[in-house]
């Protein structure tokens, strides 16, 4: 069936694909993304963040419940269970990102996982069922930011999880409830009055909330979409529509089923191997390497003392541009923070941004003589800034060195034994060891899982003594 508008044709082709149009290197591809988001879920459930939304949401109830992660004893309904998984996903913004620049795994996976244990126990939603639907929900995403070629680059105004974020999450749930074309069409309808959220409260709390109702508004605008609430049936067409959001909205059909081409086999996502903002990343990369021949060329200690001042050449992105960072939110926002303590550590990690570490005097000495250059060849697109960071001594001479590509870029993806080092040690925080290689086991497998409850249950942290026994296969 052709469709005649763009907002048809998505609805078609969200109803319309399989798991035979799913290629090898798409399935690959998207269980990393799966693992790793859970892997900075898990981890984010001990922030302060996650723990007011999750103390919010237990005023909620009902008969039908899910998991919430790293919890045996606590469970939501499904939309706040997305709410409260999804903001610990995004709470240290250790989670994965494209190009176009979006968060795409936070905003649909805890809808997805939520939606899938609402189903009836005799409706048995297989791993195959959820990696559908996460890829139809990441789909959606890549091909919206495609319509923009502002959304090309590091955003300005709107934080790009909360609008196509919030999309994706309906077509995925839509998939995952087998909706038809029409009420499939009216989920991206109903999910886009929820869109769009301000970069003015990137570096805040409220930050990781975006990922959490892209995931939650998604999952009811599905919901509603079903019980056949009805939105604009040219949603994705209209300049007062998705339009609403890019001053260059363009949008196009999708290719068609029998020949069906996904964007994540042609670009893959990058995955972080500290929790701060992607452009940090050439940042931290660069001054490392700076600290090295620094420390070489001093008798192995680094000459503090000796710094006259840190130059940081990166491009302009405001939000990036904090000179004194006094929270974690601020420091993970901070090409200057993250220059810093990459010179004094040698490395980032997640107990960088612990506060001994964001207020130590050596830092905030070091950030004091740090300063930023935008040359105008850095443009703001994670597809091809770069960064250099130059240490200029006080007997005049320079250390410089520049990263154009760090380790974890989809040009320089993180091996898979650093993905599941990273995963375990994120997951180790909450889970005991047997739920942990549970999860690795049944990600790895997904595709051939019957029943994917079995990952809910390692998610809640129940133990997997017989793995073998455990995982449904088929």
């Amino acid at each position: 069936m052709l469709a005649k508008t763009v907002t048809g044709n998505f609805a078609n082709v969200i109803h319309g694909l399989n798991a035979n149009h799913l290629t090898d290197q798409v399935i690959q591809r998207s269980k990393r993304m799966i693992l790793d988001t859970l892997g900075v879920g898990l981890l984010g459930t001990s922030t302060e963040v996650y723990h007011k939304v999750k103390q919010y949401s237990k005023i909620y109830s009902s008969d039908i419940s899910s998991t919430i992660w790293g919890h045996l004893d606590f469970r939501l309904p499904p939309l706040y269970a997305a709410f409260v998984n999804g903001v610990a996903v995004h709470s240290m913004d250790f989670d994965d990102t494209w190009h176009p620049a979006t968060h795409p795994s936070g905003a649909v996976l805890p809808a997805v996982i939520a939606l899938s244990e609402a189903f009836p126990q005799k409706k048995k939603i297989s791993g195959l069922d959820l990696l559908l639907a996460f890829n139809v929900g990441i789909e959606v995403q890549g091909r919206l930011l495609r319509f923009s070629n502002e959304a090309r680059n590091i955003p300005k105004r709107f934080h790009p999880p909360t609008v196509v974020g919030t999309i994706g999450s309906a077509a995925a749930c839509a998939k995952l409830l087998a909706l038809d074309r029409v009420k499939c069409k009216n989920a991206l309808a109903i999910a886009a009055s929820y869109a769009g959220a301000p970069l003015a409260n990137a570096a805040t709390q409220t930050k990781p909330l975006h990922i959490g109702n892209a995931a939650k508004h998604g999952l009811e605008a599905a919901c509603l979409a079903s019980q056949d609430l009805q939105g604009n049936k040219q949603i994705l067409d209209m300049e007062s529509g998705m339009g609403a959001f890019y001053t260059d909205y363009s949008p196009q059909s999708l290719p068609t089923l029998q020949s069906y081409a996904w964007l994540l086999d042609q670009q893959d996502v990058a995955i972080k191997r500290f929790p701060a903002h992607l452009g940090t990343h050439w940042v931290a990369d660069a001054a490392s390497a700076v600290r090295r021949k620094l420390v070489e060329s001093s008798d192995n200690l680094l000459p503090l003392d000796k710094i006259e001042k840190v130059i940081v050449k990166v491009p302009e992105v405001k939000y990036v541009n904090r000179p004194n960072p006094n929270s974690e939110h601020e420091a993970r926002h901070s090409f200057q923070f993250v220059a810093c303590s990459a010179l004094l550590d040698g490395s980032m990690s997640v107990q960088s941004f612990a506060s001994e570490n964001i207020q130590r005097p050596a830092l905030r000495e070091l950030l004091c003589k740090t300063q930023l250059q935008h040359p105008a060849d850095n443009k703001p697109s994670f597809e091809s800034l770069y960064c250099e960071v130059t240490v200029v001594l006080q007997d005049g001479n320079t250390i410089s060195d520049r990263c154009d590509t760090f380790y974890g870029h989809w040009r320089k993806p993180l091996k898979k034994e650093d993905l599941e080092k990273k995963f375990q040690s994120n997951a180790s925080e909450v889970l005991p060891a047997e739920a942990t290689e549970g999860i690795i086991e049944t990600v790895y497998n997904l595709e051939k899982v019957k029943d994917c409850s079995i990952l809910s249950k390692f998610l809640s942290g129940q133990s997997a003594r017989a793995l073998s026994e455990k995982l449904r296969l088929l």
